[in-house]
């Protein structure tokens, strides 16, 4: 199946997104990132099973681009995309970035998410529950683990951004 970007029926808050950076940019850095986690965390990737070679979007509501997820444990693929790329893809995921971050980070129960309405997903929703149960399955937070990939500013953005979501949703 093929999915867009546009989702009608999104109730949740909208910010004004800053503009792009130039997203050959942060190609580098998403490479890395998605590298360091099959590395590190290779169990993440059987648990996934048949869904390591699928194709997630995932679009951080408030940043200027979506994200393009192959999670193949030899070769995973994240990319950032403009918002307007259509790429095919199994699924999509939507949430407020801060959401997405404490979801990841192990902070906020997707379910209560999803249910609050702050979470869209659609497409092929096992591949999603894979997604979500192969991440929660993991020992410690793969925010702080992606977070550690970039040593101490790394840690230290995810400190501030943490702090951030809590404010949000205090």
């Amino acid at each position: 199946m093929t999915f867009g970007y546009a989702h009608a029926g999104w109730r949740g808050p909208r910010s004004l997104a800053p503009p792009a950076p130039p997203l050959f940019l942060l190609q580098p850095l998403l490479a890395r990132i998605a590298r360091a986690v099959a590395r590190r965390h290779p169990e993440m990737f059987a648990r996934l099973g048949i869904h390591q070679t699928s194709r997630f979007v995932i679009e951080p509501i408030g940043l200027p681009f979506v994200l393009y997820l192959q999670p193949a444990p030899r070769n995973p693929i994240l990319r950032a995309l403009p918002r307007h790329a259509r790429p095919v893809c199994e699924a999509r995921i939507a949430a407020p970035f801060l959401q997405l971050l404490r979801m990841i980070d192990g902070e906020a129960d997707g379910d209560a998410v999803f249910f609050a309405r702050d979470l869209v997903v659609s497409g092929d929703t096992e591949a999603v529950v894979s997604l979500r149960n192969a991440i929660d399955d993991l020992d410690g937070s793969l925010a702080a683990s992606v977070a550690g990939v970039f040593g101490p500013p790394g840690k230290l953005a995810l400190a501030l951004l943490s702090r951030r979501a809590k404010r949000q949703t205090a």
